[in-house]
């Protein structure tokens, strides 16, 4: 039913959410008021009970929030899919346990909304990733999410794709053509999020407008108002591809936060939110329902915030933690964060003073929930779980080549150069698709941080699935033509701007037809042994041309690296997940190779 529509149990109405400006009608829970029977006149005695019962002071609504989902309909494995050692996540448990929250409110008479803090979709498993991740947004509208900031994520395949998942409608994308399949359901056609997107800070270059509503304000059933502002990560345009957010400005959260708390007072909003795509680090990890030594983004923006505004849900860093965080005027401020891959759901008591229409911070109280897998599975949830599970088996099973040991690991030896990382540089190198001219690449850059999981195996057998859980982002490789100047530059980008200059940010590109020394004691930008760096065994020349190869993401300057955007001559080839599986079939077997290309010393 619709709040627009129906009359609520007890005989209240819901009420709709109101998204800058345009209305969205929205089921709502039950407040817990009860009404006389229907043409029943009350008597005297209750008239008076009534008369002499106070007025409550306050009115407790629950916010349940989610954050950084990644298209994990299912379980997530390893150590994705448990928080302390306890299995966990799941869309179809996250669905049950947001009901049951929700239901546990209705009984206390509160009402209940859902939030998230961004990277629904993006880097996800094969069975959402294979249908654009139209199954994940399905999934979402199913558990009754209502807003959600866009996180950096949301970009992975481009603005107007993101649009496309707000708004609906099918790709011509050739019924499976590059292993991908929009709207494979013919009789039901993707029709969007039911939930709205917002992105405060996220702007349409020439025309300065808002890629999707800044705020939306949610109206409960006792009149009180709570606002939502959505915000994405300001350094998205780092770390994403460029033709993705290509025509996009990113401003300051804080500052575009801030400017909107007078608009939403101006609206009568007291009680304000901010769902933020960034997060922080605390010290134990395991601490899910504390923040000691929390550390990170989180903190300055926390410290720069409007004190108007009474709790921050972030994500990002897929950390768990449950913060009372002092603002500016020193007042006790929320800031939570539910981990990744819907193994927590934070379930916060939003307490609002009936006099003031503000949040009541010392009476907020937030619990982050493990979404255990010993509860009964939401069934519709489930039932679209298995339709696409049955859809992507065709892709998903076939196997593509075969290894020789029972995986290739993505684990770092000291030089911090992985086997993994070796072999997804070999089929870079190899793949035909960017060779332009006659013009084929002497050396390939691969991005750790692209390798997502180790290539795993069914007793030696690989799987496109598998495969694709190790590059899940569908990037393009790009050739282009680099001195070796530039490519010295490139290596001690390795080491500084934002990949330095402490270890711990060290971002070592994993490296195919070229070898070199560094050195860990020296200083950023000198780490780079002279003298080592050798393309096809022959020492690198400055005012040498070498054709490269790597991705649309690296080619565009991300993860730190602008030195490949000072390359010439780009072209565009096929997807790195087709280059990866034409190289294990064409070297079938394979057996993992020595990590020799990068050394350390002085």
């Amino acid at each position: 039913m619709t709040g627009r529509d129906k009359a609520r149990p007890g005989g209240r109405r819901a009420v709709g959410l109101l998204a800058a400006g345009t209305a969205v009608v929205l089921a709502l829970a039950a407040g817990g008021s009860v009404s006389q029977a229907a043409g029943a006149a009350p008597t005297d005695a209750t008239q008076a009970t009534q008369a002499k019962k106070p007025k409550p002071t306050h009115t407790q609504i629950q916010l349940l929030a989610i954050n950084d989902f990644h298209g994990n309909l299912e379980p997530a494995t390893g150590s994705g899919g448990n928080i302390n050692g306890i299995p966990a996540g799941g869309a179809a448990y996250l669905a049950t346990y947001l009901k049951d929250l929700r239901a546990a409110a209705k009984a206390k008479g509160q009402d209940s909304v859902t939030v998230a803090a961004g990277d629904l979709i993006g880097a996800s498993p094969l069975l959402s990733a294979a249908f654009h991740d139209e199954p994940t947004i399905e999934a979402l509208n199913g558990m009754g999410l209502e807003a959600a900031s866009v996180g950096n994520h949301e970009f992975d395949e481009g603005w107007h794709e993101l649009l496309r998942m707000q708004t609906g409608g099918c790709l011509p994308d050739g019924d499976g053509q590059n292993n991908q399949n929009s709207c494979p359901d013919a009789k039901h056609p993707f029709t969007g999020a039911k939930f709205k997107y917002l992105s405060a800070n996220v702007f349409f270059t020439n025309t300065q407008k808002t890629l999707f509503a800044p705020y939306t304000i949610k109206t409960f059933a006792d009149g009180q108002k709570v606002g939502f502002i959505g915000m994405t990560l300001e350094n998205t345009p780092n770390i994403v591809t460029k033709s993705g957010v290509d025509g996009l400005t990113f401003k300051d959260e804080v500052e575009t936060a801030n400017a909107l708390v007078p608009v939403l007072e101006k609206k009568g909003v007291k009680s304000i939110v901010v769902l933020l795509h960034e997060g922080g680090f605390p010290a134990d990890p395991k601490a899910y329902n504390s923040c000691p030594g929390i550390s990170g983004p989180i903190m300055d923006i926390n410290a720069r915030l409007d004190p108007r505004i009474d709790a921050i849900i972030s994500g990002h860093t897929h950390q768990a933690y449950n913060c009372s965080l002092a603002d500016k005027d020193g007042r006790p401020r929320l800031v939570t964060s539910a981990s990744s891959f819907g193994r927590l759901v934070t379930d916060v008591r939003l307490s609002i003073d009936n006099a003031t229409g503000d949040v009541d911070r010392v009476n907020t109280l937030a619990n982050n929930q493990i979404v255990t897998q010993d509860v009964v599975q939401d069934r519709k949830t489930a039932e679209l779980i298995a339709k696409y599970k049955t859809l992507v088996a065709p892709i998903e099973t076939k196997v593509i080549g075969h290894i020789t040991t029972p995986s290739v690991v993505r684990t770092n030896d000291d030089s911090l150069e992985s086997p993994l990382g070796n072999l997804i540089a070999d089929a870079q190198l190899a793949d035909p698709s960017a060779v332009s001219g006659g013009k084929v690449p002497v050396a390939a850059f691969m991005n750790p941080g692209g390798i997502r999981a180790d290539l795993a195996s069914n007793n030696g057998e690989v799987t496109f699935g598998q495969a694709f859980t190790v590059q899940p982002f569908n990037n393009f490789l790009v050739s282009m033509d680099m001195t070796g100047a530039q490519i010295k530059t490139l290596l001690e980008q390795q080491f500084s701007g934002v990949n330095g200059p402490d270890a711990p940010k060290f971002k070592v590109l994993q490296v195919a037809g070229i070898t070199y020394t560094w050195n860990p004691a020296a200083a950023a930008g000198s780490k780079i042994v002279a003298g080592s760096i050798k393309i096809g065994g022959q020492p690198l020349v400055d005012g040498t041309s070498y054709r490269i190869v790597t991705n649309n993401f690296l080619s565009d300057g991300g993860d730190g690296f602008p030195a490949f955007t000072t390359a010439t001559n780009k072209v565009f080839g096929g997807l790195d997940i087709d280059a990866f599986a034409a190289y294990l079939t064409a070297h079938d077997p394979y057996t993992p190779v020595a990590t020799d290309r990068i050394s350390i010393g002085s």
